[in-house]
């Protein structure tokens, strides 16, 4: 969390009084760098830059409905990307793959077929 513009201000203030960075830091229990960051700019940011997604979220829709057991790694190859950008793009949209285990797939297999006569 952030400390407020008031603050900021005030700590700014004793600087400009003639107090060295160090004092004012041992005296707010701040970091000097932080002192040295709000020197530069007092405002407090309000949103944080963030890149737009690379995955568009109905063409991964799309692929998990086609191809449902796929890796991830194998995903992450049609969509140019690494594994797990395909990760946090399937957390985003809430989507889990549950993948069944290898025995389960081998026991549907033989299970589909009779069983052999004594």
């Amino acid at each position: 969390m952030s400390y407020s513009e008031h603050f900021r201000r005030k700590v700014i203030a004793k600087l400009e009084e003639g107090y060295s960075i160090r004092a004012v830091a041992t005296q707010f229990e701040i970091d000097k760098n932080t002192i040295l960051s709000w020197k530069k700019r007092i405002e407090i940011k309000r949103t944080r830059p963030r890149k737009p997604f690379k995955i568009d979220n109905d063409a991964l829709r799309a692929d998990v409905e086609k191809y449902p057991d796929d890796y991830q790694y194998e995903r992450a190859t049609r969509f140019s990307c690494s594994a797990s950008s395909i990760g946090g793009a399937l957390r985003r949209l809430k989507i889990t793959v549950k993948k069944r285990p290898y025995a389960t797939h081998r026991q549907k297999n033989h299970s589909d077929q009779p069983l052999p006569k004594p």
